[in-house]
């Protein structure tokens, strides 16, 4: 689903309430979520940016995996796998990558140990492909503890810089932007950038919005994960 198709199924689906409207008020209310969710509704609401949030498609596109050398589809899960989604670079300086990337681990470890890592996928998108080669990736899930073995975990990286701003911008409404004014002497550039996670189903529906992955509990994003894999 491309940006103008988003923002027409959010008119569609409760634009008349605002752009504030809870993501509850798109689907039947009371504690189930919108149609197509497992999830109830979550204490939630559209801010800026205007991101996808439970009960909208997740955006169709396709990225390489440079590790494995496979085009990645986020539809090619469907009916399958749910998974979890991120956005990072491997030199981020602040710790908001590292913490992304450690939610979406540990829901891997707690996959594999609870038997349902064939039925899960997780999709970490940089958008910093010039310096976040296949190597740089695979040092980088090394060092964080990621299994790249299991066959579920899949580094995702835009062939370049401008086509990452254009997916960014135009499938999330985020906007990617390098910063060459900064307090790190050893890198040349950063990244000011959002900390979001998005819980996909296995209908290819967000079931979870995280905006502020790095400060939402570890475990909490783990049981949403469970509960929407083996719903």
């Amino acid at each position: 689903m491309d940006r103008r198709h988003f923002l027409r199924s959010l008119a569609a689906t409760g634009a008349a309430a605002g752009a504030t409207a809870t993501a509850g008020c798109a689907g039947v209310l009371g504690e189930s979520g919108p149609e197509g969710t497992v999830l109830g509704p979550p204490e939630q609401t559209r801010g800026d940016p205007v991101h996808p949030i439970q009960g909208d498609e997740m955006p169709d596109f396709t990225v390489p995996d440079p590790i494995s050398g496979e085009e990645i589809s986020t539809a090619q899960f469907e009916g399958e796998r749910a998974f979890l989604w991120t956005m990072f670079y491997t030199n981020c300086p602040d710790g908001v990558c590292p913490a992304l990337i450690l939610r979406l681990r540990r829901a891997q470890e707690v996959a594999a140990e609870e038997g349902f890592g064939d039925e899960a996928a997780f999709l970490p998108t940089t958008f910093d492909p010039e310096r976040d080669t296949a190597e740089a990736l695979r040092e980088y899930a090394d060092q964080r503890g990621v299994d790249l073995d299991a066959g579920n975990w899949h580094f995702l990286r835009p062939e370049t810089y401008e086509r990452g701003k254009e997916l960014f911008d135009e499938e999330f409404g985020l906007k990617i932007q390098k910063a060459f004014d900064n307090d790190y002497e050893s890198l040349e550039y950063t990244f000011p950038h959002y900390g979001l996670i998005l819980l996909v189903n296995k209908r290819g529906i967000v079931e979870r919005a995280y905006p502020r992955g790095p400060a939402t509990d570890v475990e909490r994003i783990v049981d949403d994960f469970r509960r929407v894999v083996t719903a």
